[in-house]
């Protein structure tokens, strides 16, 4: 179980940087953006194909993140110049990017023929250098023997990856609460809200759209490409459901954490994405589940992340004007603070 739950954290902690990639198009732009189920395997297929074809991994990670940005700016061109539906235009380029990640992924082919899965047991990837690094250093086998002698069985082969995401994770989080708060940043999220409002004052809202969604699907093909590198293999369908799973981030972490400011909800974005992973680890530790209900669960979880908040705050609506009514109620009869409303006398 540890050890599940210890694949859960990794997981969601890379995963928390899809999350943010959501966070900004749908919380910041408030725009629909469903690019990002194929940008997420455009991460995926660009990285996976480099590492195969010989290229550093690092290498590959950054070229992936620029091939999810072009993808993000083309749904916002289509969307502002083009004047198409933000849905619609997000659901075209998704589907353009099936194809072509089929083509990216088929450069390791003579025949460039598309190919639906990259196997990358065989190669060297990020988290196995860090790996190798990590071990070298004797860190693992110092934790690891300090969890068997408090009772722990089973322990994680390295930790080297966790410490890893932690550390990339965060500066991106950091990175993103700064830029929110600049002048560009202010700009975006002054799109989000008043479109009408930021035009009055002669900012370009297209190029705000524009970059905005290249940034938010940048961080997408980054999660996708450290996913199949984490997961030793890219996978041309790994994208499908990958918006859901990023809006149940954003929604658990919301109502768990709250949005009062920028650097709170950006944590409570990857707080949540982790919290999702646990849920869905734990969930499939069910007998009742298998892999395939993997979606069906997402569902689940979505809808009560959606549902809860607001039964909450009906209650506590209900209890404010009770509260209020009592109040109002004491001033016409002259009941004194504390006093049971049943003991109180009424004026002849």
């Amino acid at each position: 179980m540890f050890v599940a739950i210890f694949g859960s954290v990794e997981q969601g902690i890379i995963y928390a940087i899809m999350a943010l990639g959501v966070y900004l198009t749908f919380r910041v732009l408030d725009f629909p953006d469903l690019t990002v189920d194929g940008s997420f395997v455009t991460g995926g297929a660009t990285a996976a194909t480099m590492i195969t074809l010989g290229y550093n991994p690092i290498l590959a990670t950054i070229c992936a993140v620029f091939t999810g940005f072009i993808a993000g700016s083309i749904t916002g061109i289509l969307h502002t110049k083009a004047k198409i539906n933000a849905l619609l235009a997000g659901i075209l380029m998704m589907i353009a990017l099936h194809s072509i990640n089929l083509r990216i992924m088929g450069f390791t082919l003579d025949s460039g023929n598309g190919r639906p899965t990259i196997p990358l047991s065989n190669s060297e990837t990020i988290f196995t250098s860090m790996a190798t690094f990590w071990k070298g250093l004797g860190i693992d086998e110092a934790i690891n023997n300090t969890l068997r002698n408090i009772g722990f069985e089973q322990t994680p082969n390295t930790w080297g990856t966790l410490f890893l995401m932690i550390i990339v994770t965060c500066i991106i989080k950091f990175a993103a609460d700064w830029f929110l708060k600049t002048e560009s940043g202010l700009a975006l999220r002054a799109t989000g809200d008043n479109p009408k409002m930021i035009r009055s004052f002669s900012a370009n809202t297209d190029t705000l759209i524009i970059l905005g969604l290249g940034l938010s699907n940048a961080l997408v093909a980054l999660s996708g490409a450290l996913i199949a590198q984490y997961s030793r293999f890219a996978d041309v369908q790994a994208g499908i459901g990958m918006i859901v799973s990023g809006l149940a981030s954003v929604i658990i972490g919301e109502a768990i954490f709250g949005t009062k400011s920028v650097v709170r909800t950006t944590l409570a974005v990857v707080c949540g994405a982790i919290i999702y992973r646990i849920v869905i680890a734990l969930a499939m530790q069910i007998k009742i589940f298998d892999t395939g209900d993997l979606k069906l669960l997402t569902a689940i979880i979505v809808i009560i992340a959606l549902v809860l908040p607001k039964v909450f705050e009906k209650r506590k609506d209900r209890k404010r004007k009770a509260k209020r009514k009592a109040e109002r109620l004491a001033q016409l009869t002259g009941k004194k603070e504390g006093e049971p409303i049943a003991e109180i006398k009424w004026n002849q």
